[in-house]
């Protein structure tokens, strides 16, 4: 664990966009200030992707203030669980940490209801990572 005594999550994915802001969002809904929350990207994008922020929207989860962040050494090396979400080879391993790689369809230039599918995939993951971390 991290010093403050509460797991800490990164959630990777290659721009930071989509999977790894909704899951972000979910994990902050689900846990509550439990759990650190964390995302980057291995190649940010400029901004969040906006049928992500739609979809989540209409779940009452606002991300919109979102910010695609590069993923780096000190962010994953804080991290007590990393999980990646479609990056492959883009996303490093750091040592000591554990991981999880979730496949999951990229939501970029996905119409709203396959990026609802993703959404909901993203929910029920992050509901059984809340369930086993706390």
């Amino acid at each position: 664990m991290t010093s403050s005594d509460k797991p800490s999550v990164l959630f990777v994915c290659v721009h930071n966009a989509g999977r790894s802001q909704m899951a972000a969002g979910f994990l902050r809904q689900l846990a509550g200030d439990r759990v650190e929350v964390r995302s980057a990207g291995s190649e940010p994008g400029e901004k969040i992707n906006p049928v992500a922020v739609a979809a989540m929207a209409e779940v009452g989860i606002d991300i919109s203030g979102g910010i695609p962040r590069q993923l780096d050494w000190d962010l994953a090396e804080g991290s007590d669980v990393i999980i990646t979400m479609g990056c492959g080879d883009a996303c490093p391993v750091f040592p000591g940490k554990r991981y999880e790689d979730w496949e999951l369809t990229d939501p970029a230039g996905q119409p709203i209801e396959v990026v609802r599918e993703v959404r909901d995939d993203i929910r029920d993951r992050v509901a059984a990572l809340v369930a086993e971390l706390l």
